[in-house]
């Protein structure tokens, strides 16, 4: 049985000045930040900058492209490991619909599996729309591509590309909706909840990185993606809970 949240879930009011605070301090800034950061990766060659060291290091080829650590521990296993913790999200979830001694977790559960979940196909859905390549694709990293930036014009007859936002590392960074989770639940491991977030998309990211397959703004903006649409869906969530209670 599902013990008890120490927290209820904060729906009995709706408080707009309380409701800007939070999208200001939890959408805008984080935002602004994204975009600050973006400007210096992508166009002040931040982006290439980094992938010119992992390539050097790894000796002027992507050593680790095929590497058992990256391409199957971290890259294969991740994904695995991230589907596991979504499906006992899921059965957590059915367990709490079907049983009144664990209706408080309805909710807070439902957020989970929809956040994990729409974070993780926002993101591949973006990846098929930007047409942007992968470092291992490039001229300047032993593919054949030339590099072409997400507003500008590719040439005509170039294939696509489907690098950007970075598909992997959203089985990780889906999880910061543990923070918005714990809001729920638990305000007091909000932090923890994140953190767990960020370590994993972070791992995943990195490894990704490593083989040649993305940059690091496409990690990035997969982070801004997997946590808009978490923020957003707790709005959603807590405003519809809060109707129902």
């Amino acid at each position: 049985m599902l013990p008890v949240p120490a927290a209820s879930l904060p729906l009995a009011t709706h408080d707009p000045s309380g409701t800007h605070r939070f999208l200001r301090s939890h959408l805008a800034w984080p935002l602004l930040a994204v975009l600050a950061t973006s400007a210096l990766l992508m166009a002040g060659g931040g982006d290439q900058w980094l992938a010119d060291q992992f390539y050097r290091m790894e000796g002027h080829h992507w050593l680790l492209q095929h590497a058992w650590a990256t391409s199957q521990l971290i890259h294969k296993g991740g994904k695995w490991l991230s589907a596991a913790a979504t499906l006992l999200a899921i059965v957590l979830c059915f367990h709490a619909w079907r049983h009144q001694r664990a209706a408080a977790w309805r909710w807070p559960l439902l957020y989970l599996v929809l956040a994990v979940a729409l974070g993780t196909g926002v993101v591949s859905l973006l990846k098929s729309m930007t047409n942007m390549d992968c470092p291992w694709d490039l001229a300047r990293y032993g593919g054949m591509r030339d590099y072409v930036g997400l507003f500008a014009t590719r040439p005509h007859g170039m294939p696509r590309g489907a690098c950007f936002p970075a598909g992997h590392s959203s089985a990780g960074f889906a999880w910061v909706s543990l923070y918005f989770f714990a809001l729920l639940v638990r305000p007091a491991w909000r932090w923890r909840g994140l953190a767990a977030g960020l370590v994993a998309g972070g791992v995943f990211g990195i490894a990704q990185q490593l083989r040649g397959a993305h940059f690091l703004s496409h990690d990035l903006w997969t982070l801004a993606t997997c946590w808009t649409v978490s923020l957003l869906l707790f709005l959603l969530v807590r405003r519809i809970a809060g109707a129902r209670a």
